[in-house]
């Protein structure tokens, strides 16, 4: 294995004659040297146990630190305890853990767990007002907290210790990371808009309290500004685009749509506001990807009468509907005639689908004897305009960063779909409404959770950490405002699906 965390057997040096002048501590280093290729250091409460005379039994676990290998116990060969890493990916609504077996290179099922932050603000920008206001401590002390609940939960559910794992990989957005260490936000969403670091060396896990082995090492992916975090460069550490030939897209949509363009010999990036309707965040019965969400919704018109199917996730009553079962409805609703090009509501074509309120029609897609809370799931009128607004700016974006290099959507040879919302997305849906480009179907690629997959890559591939300063090095990161027609591509991007509808050849009506 070419992991982060190596164990090596030491019954060959130690076995050996002692010759003069060459302690355990230096017949040990000089072996390890050997193995690894490169520097080790032995901290003292290590060398403080290293065995004076000969032992078959004895081991030694060595962790990478970015630049040398660092002694961190010394075991008996057999039985042996566990060698494992965490990958963290640090979301703003959940964090994900997945713990992985260093020694064979499993991972065990992952602890999804949701962000205690949201209690301070439920977007970012909440959360950085709040800590400007009241110290940063208050945002890092809950998520720490989390780590240990998460290591602890999973300890106990896989028959391990806290002492087992050697090495964390986390790969957060540039706030979530300056959260956990504590650092400065107040810059991030304000002039002159930069971060407290870019880079994060790699560092002992108990200088922040985190329940894990004594000399375990924590690696934090790097961010490029206030907006490309850890999480994106996890995303391309994990689909290899940057090794490839050909040109691929990496498209992680939240509230920001973050994308990448290129292959192996040159990266560009952007990223941009998609608005929270995506991720179900400000609609009427919106709500992330969870079990009893609505992820898929197909209507048919046969004669008149529409017919309307859905599945939620883990097939639970509905509770409400996320961004893959929204856009699968838009679509359907588009296709039927049920919404114009201009994404309003045909009230004579709604049947007794129709519902009024507060905010207008809208069109029912639960009645409330369907639902886990008694209530019906719907989409309004207002939140089809908001979802407008949100998949104008998604393809607006996509548009930008491949024509600033001179290509066009056919160029691509393939598109990552990452996230939760790339887990449960349907590319011809979101083709049908306008969001992603008309391209056959075979080229878009669910990555599910890139930034998780990333970091489990990093843990069991030590040379990612240089392979992750490479492609920070051939990056080139693009403003969005900096395009003076933005505005104008936006407001073309407003329609279903878009106002020239030549650009979307397989969207029939």
């Amino acid at each position: 294995m070419d992991s982060t965390v190596k164990r090596f057997s030491l019954s060959e040096p130690l076995a050996q004659a002692i010759p003069a002048n060459k302690s355990p501590e230096l017949r040990i280093r000089e072996h390890l040297q050997g193995q690894l290729h490169a520097g080790v250091t032995i901290p003292p409460r290590t060398m403080a146990v290293l065995p004076l005379t000969h032992k078959n039994d004895c081991a030694a676990v060595t962790v990478y630190d970015g630049n040398l290998w660092r002694l961190a116990e010394l075991q008996t060969m057999q039985p042996s305890r566990q060698v494992m890493g965490l990958a963290v990916d640090l979301g703003s609504t959940s964090v994900v853990f997945t713990l992985v077996d260093l020694q064979t290179g499993k991972a065990l099922p992952p602890l999804s767990l949701p962000n205690p932050q949201r209690q301070y603000g439920e977007d970012i920008l909440s959360r950085i007002l709040f800590a400007t206001q009241n110290g940063v401590e208050h945002l890092q002390r809950p998520i720490l907290q989390l780590f240990n609940q998460a290591i602890e939960s999973l300890c106990r559910m896989h028959g391990l210790a806290p002492g087992d794992i050697f090495y964390l990989a986390v790969a957060g957005n540039t706030t979530m990371c300056h959260f956990l260490l504590g650092l400065d936000t107040s810059l991030i969403f304000r002039e002159p808009y930069m971060p407290q670091a870019n880079t994060f060396d790699v560092f002992p896990a108990q200088e922040l309290g985190i329940n894990c082995h004594s000399e375990a090492m924590v690696y934090i992916f790097p961010n490029i500004g206030s907006y490309f975090g850890g999480d994106l460069l996890a995303g391309i550490l994990a689909t290899g685009m940057h090794r490839s030939e050909g040109i691929s897209l990496l498209v992680d949509v939240g509230t920001n749509a973050e994308v990448v363009l290129g292959n192996r010999d040159w990266l560009v990036a952007c990223a941009g506001a998609a608005g929270p309707a995506l991720e179900g965040g400000i609609l009427s019965c919106g709500t992330v990807a969870r079990p009893g969400a609505i992820e898929r919704v197909s209507v048919t018109n046969d004669n008149g009468t529409q017919a309307i199917s859905y599945n939620t996730i883990e097939g639970l009553p509905a509770c409400g509907i996320c961004g893959s079962g929204v856009i699968d409805l838009l679509a359907a609703l588009f296709l039927a005639g049920v919404v114009d090009s201009t994404g309003k509501l045909v009230i004579e074509r709604m049947g007794d689908r129709a519902m009024k309120t507060g905010d207008g029609w809208a069109y029912t897609l639960a009645n409330s004897s369907e639902t886990s809370h008694g209530q019906p799931v719907y989409l309004s009128q207002s939140d089809i305009k908001n979802l407008m607004r949100s998949k104008a700016a998604m393809y607006t974006i996509l548009e930008v960063i491949v024509s600033s290099v001179g290509l066009k959507f056919e160029d691509i040879d393939q598109i990552f779909v990452a996230g939760a919302f790339g887990n449960y997305i349907n590319p011809r849906s979101a083709i049908t409404i306008g969001m992603l480009p008309d391209l056959p179907l075979e080229r878009f690629k669910p990555v599910g959770n890139s930034a998780s997959s990333g970091a489990v890559h990093l843990l069991l591939h030590h040379t990612a950490i240089q392979e992750v300063k490479e492609i920070l090095g051939r990056l080139t990161y693009l403003e969005m405002n900096a395009r003076g027609d933005f505005m104008k591509l936006l407001t073309a991007a407003m329609f279903l699906p878009h106002t020239d509808a030549s650009r979307f050849p397989t969207v029939k009506r």
